[in-house]
């Protein structure tokens, strides 16, 4: 078993790195402090082709697959610690890739290529104000009438509500179809926002992640289109399921790779801060804590490729289990923001005085990071009863 990149892989590491030092890295203090992230940025990635990196050709893509795509979050987030710009990416290319795989041929050829161009945004609303984990409870509901698609309800914590307003796009939304049939009666379809009848947006502040929106959808008799149901009537709990374990995925690359960069900040600062005539690396406790941070960020690491080479397998016709997958994913879920959080807290603890201001830039990522501590696709505590259940049996949850 080989744990290294090939030297296709490698390759393509470098090249997305070099388009985020380029494209990305002079903009990082702009995208925290004004809030957004420049549209002309959105624009560059979308002429890379970083977004389309799990979309198919036919759509503008390039079917590159999960482990690529974890690369690109993870370049992304080296590069961007706030974690803004690799939100962004991980809704495009996880929810992308589920409404390739399952939309109508006409919603797709509608939706994905502006999409995969940066051109309009494509996001997830599955959270409601009554909890996000439990998806089946979901109350939003979706009935059919004349070959239309009617919405009510309210969706919570949505990312990229501004964006979609704004330029276009909107989200694959979880909806009741069944009311008695708890998480069997849910079904997924794709509502748009900008300037749509019935549905309206606004915004919140969130303590980090500025350069994204985050709000609330209100949805009062939104009628779209028949072809925007995703799948099958009554199978959404499914296909959100397998959606989210493409974006945890995407999103635990992205814990790994701002873990990385600030790493790497500390221990060059360790190395050249003298206290009491002696570098900072030379005290046996920092030595300590940095021994520990690489295993937590190592560990991370390979649950993250390991979680990104099954999705990769399954999808191209080697099935595996979903008691794997699953148990996978949530694994990375809980490691990769746990050690990302803890690296970056450390390492701000090593500058002392400076680490606390807002020009050493390392609380960007302290602030980005712990949103996927806090619950940001899929709550710790969620994902710890994922693997339970999954080593224990359904019969035992």
């Amino acid at each position: 078993m080989d744990f290294s990149l090939t030297e296709e892989q490698e390759l393509f590491r470098q090249s997305v790195r070099g388009f985020c030092e380029k494209n990305i890295a002079p903009r990082t203090a702009e995208i925290d402090e004004e809030g957004e992230i420049p549209r002309t940025l959105i624009g560059e990635i979308g002429e890379a082709g970083l977004f389309g990196v799990t979309i198919t050709p036919e759509y503008g893509g390039s079917n590159r697959g999960f482990f690529k795509a974890a690369l690109v979050a993870e370049e992304i987030a080296r590069t961007e610690i706030s974690m803004a710009a690799a939100v962004y990416f991980v809704v495009e290319a996880g929810w992308g890739f589920l409404l390739n795989r399952y939309g109508s041929d006409r919603a797709k050829e509608e939706i994905l290529p502006d999409m995969v161009k940066g051109k309009t945004f494509l996001g997830i609303a599955s959270t409601e104000s009554t909890g996000g984990s439990d998806i089946g409870s979901t109350s939003t509901t979706m009935t059919m009438k004349n070959g239309r698609l009617e919405l009510n309800g309210a969706k919570a914590y949505i990312s990229g509500v501004r964006e979609a307003a704004r330029y276009g796009g909107g989200y694959v939304t979880i909806v009741r179809t069944e009311p008695e049939r708890s998480h069997k009666g849910l079904s997924l379809c794709y509502l748009p926002v900008k300037d749509w009848p019935g549905v309206s947006v606004s915004t919140q502040r969130q303590m980090g992640r500025e350069g994204i929106s985050n709000g609330f959808i209100k949805i009062d008799k939104a009628e779209v289109p028949g072809h925007y149901l995703i799948g099958e009537l009554n199978k959404g709990f499914y296909y959100a399921m397998e959606g989210f374990n493409c974006a945890r995925t995407l999103v635990s690359a992205a814990c790994i790779g701002a873990a990385s960069k600030v790493m790497e900040t500390g221990i060059a600062y360790i190395r050249k801060r003298k206290v009491f005539n002696t570098p900072l690396a030379g005290f046996e406790g920092i030595q300590f804590q940095l021994a520990e941070n690489y295993l937590k960020l190592e560990t991370a690491r390979l649950l993250v490729y390991k979680a990104a080479s099954l999705l990769d397998r399954n999808y191209s016709g080697n099935p595996v289990s979903s008691r794997e997958i699953n148990m996978t994913v949530a694994a990375a879920k809980i490691a990769a923001p746990t050690a990302a959080f803890d690296i970056i807290k450390d390492v701000m603890m090593w500058h002392g005085a400076y680490g606390y201001t807002k020009a050493a830039g390392l609380e960007r990522g302290l602030r980005g990071v712990a949103s996927y501590l806090m619950g940001a696709e899929g709550a710790q505590n969620i994902m710890k009863k994922i693997i339970a259940r999954d080593i224990l049996g359904a019969s035992r949850t």
